[in-house]
């Protein structure tokens, strides 16, 4: 069953202005985990995550990994 959770639990934004995940997370087939940084441009799934800083996202987990949904 899907949740509403928000981007701020999901990932931080580090003093450089990078994303990086709080944790394992899969958007559209790509998986990512924390360490991994990216900046804005970059997409995974063919989502812009820096679009959607501060936004809603429906997610489900499965084996420790959060799956992406949707956003709102």
């Amino acid at each position: 069953m899907d949740q509403t959770i928000n981007f701020y639990q999901i990932f931080k934004i580090n003093p450089d202005g990078s994303i990086e995940p709080l944790r394992v997370v899969r958007i559209g087939g790509v998986q990512i985990a924390p360490g991994v940084r990216f900046g804005r441009g970059v997409s995974f799934g063919g989502i812009d995550l820096s679009n959607y800083i501060g936004r809603n996202f429906s997610a489900r987990e499965e084996n420790n990994v959060l799956i992406l949904t949707g956003i709102f």
